[in-house]
């Protein structure tokens, strides 16, 4: 029952603001939280739920970390803000970039701060062109992302983004990106029976690079594991491949790890699943578990080089106000000082298996097309014909009814389509693990 505490703020909430991926129809019972607890949260009228998807992929230490909290008021109190622009900097930001570069690979050792995940793609996408410019070979300014892919999406980011639903209302969208079909295992077509799914996959970089004319091509932009676009693992020897490729063609890789990153798949960054490293690898969320906005890219040696390198009057002129902003980044140390004590990067590996292990269970369900996953990232996605991997008519909206019984037992998540998604915070305890599981099984066999 909804309280009329809860009716007036929803009032004034759509009279005063305009949501991401808004619609005004979508927003008339909204959730107002008001309380977040480990991996539990509390919404105005004293609903508790479990927290399936840690807010948007970000809480990776859970919700009410008083160390975080306090790690600001003292950054606050001392030096809340000062400007990180050429000839100024602050202590909490050369700490961070330090305690980074023992953590990333090993050739990424410099880092430019950002405030979240889009700022940090465009900041990969002006960086590639920058270096290219910068060694004589100008006219490689054209990016390859994959559908299903999501970057972001400012207008640069959301060229890159591979899910058509953001674009049309924003078109055209920024010359010089395109796409290639995503690796997904569950309904990749590989048409070149020759190879392994996951080279084919990774040989249509390769096709478009060609297509494009490979002295025209800055960057391939990829998530380790795509998140957004339906937690989609790709084959183990995709990116190996997709690193001979970029290698071959001159083409920077640049890993997006916004989500993959600080521990999320059982490892303190994604690519390491694959044993290759990035050129350019970007980051947001876990980095400060969402308490305060903070992002960055990371740049091997090599760019590093470069950038270092160039006269006066071709130098780096890309900026952000709160780049290197000193009371984030010190919310970021005391957040990696607590993935680090705890052992979080390792629990979400086991957490991350027993939270597969107990999905797989589900493709015993007539409906229970594929189940995937890696670390604390999951998917189900659901089938109205499991033989034909069949999907449900759009206007069936299936996805949308089981997260309404999701939600009615308390776990709340983000579904895609026909797709429910799981992302939990790093802390989130067995007992949960296995609650989201059985309210998911229930809410399956409730609407199909």
């Amino acid at each position: 029952m909804t309280t009329p505490e809860a009716t007036q703020y929803t009032q004034t909430d759509l009279a005063h603001l305009i949501h991401p991926l808004y619609h005004p129809s979508a927003h008339q019972a909204p959730k107002i939280w008001v309380e977040g607890r480990g991996a539990l949260l509390r919404d105005l009228e004293g609903n508790e739920y479990i927290d399936g998807l840690s807010c948007l992929w970000n809480v990776n230490i859970g919700h009410g970390r008083t160390e975080l909290a306090h790690a600001a008021m003292e950054q606050m109190a001392t030096l809340a803000f000062a400007s990180s622009y050429t000839g100024s900097t602050n202590l909490p930001t050369i700490q961070l970039a330090e305690k980074l570069s023992t953590l990333t690979y090993p050739s990424i050792n410099t880092f430019f701060f950002t405030s979240g995940g889009a700022e940090s793609t465009e900041s990969s996408i002006k960086t590639a062109r920058f270096y290219w410019k910068a060694v004589g070979k100008p006219d490689k300014v054209k990016f390859i992302s994959r559908m299903r892919g999501y970057h972001g999406v400012t207008m640069a980011a959301m060229s890159a983004t591979g899910l058509p639903v953001y674009w049309p209302m924003f078109e055209p969208r920024v010359p010089g990106f395109s796409h290639i079909e995503s690796p997904y295992p569950y309904r990749f077509v590989n048409h070149s029976p020759g190879v392994s799914d996951g080279v084919a996959a990774a040989n249509l970089l390769e096709e478009a690079i060609l297509r494009e004319g490979p002295e025209t091509v800055a960057g391939f932009i990829a998530e380790p594991v795509q998140g957004a676009g339906g937690v989609i693992v790709p084959q183990d020897d995709y990116f190996t491949r997709i690193r001979e490729i970029c290698d071959q063609y001159e083409v920077l890789l640049i890993a997006d790890e916004v989500i993959t990153g600080f521990g999320r798949t059982g490892r303190w960054f994604g690519l390491e699943h694959y044993g290759i490293e990035p050129d350019i690898m970007q980051f947001a969320k876990g980095i400060t578990s969402g308490y305060v906005p903070l992002g960055g890219i990371g740049v091997s040696d090599r760019i590093r080089d470069v950038i270092n390198g160039v006269p006066g009057d071709k130098r780096y002129m890309h900026a952000y106000t709160y780049s290197g902003h000193p009371t984030c980044c010190a919310v970021a140390l005391k957040n990696i000082e607590i993935i680090e004590n705890e052992g979080l990067v390792a629990r979400a590996e086991a957490m991350g298996a027993r939270l597969l292990g107990g999905l797989q269970t589900l493709h015993e369900l007539e409906h229970v097309g594929d189940v995937r996953g890696k670390g604390l990232m999951a998917a189900v996605e659901l089938v109205a014909d499991k033989a034909s991997k069949q999907a449900y008519p759009v206007e069936a909206g299936i996805g949308n009814k089981v997260f309404g019984e999701l939600v009615k037992h308390g776990v709340y998540t983000r579904v895609l389509g026909d797709q429910l998604l799981f992302a939990p915070p790093l802390v989130t305890t067995e007992a949960q693990i296995d609650q989201i599981v059985t309210v998911l099984r229930e809410s399956i066999v409730a609407v199909t």
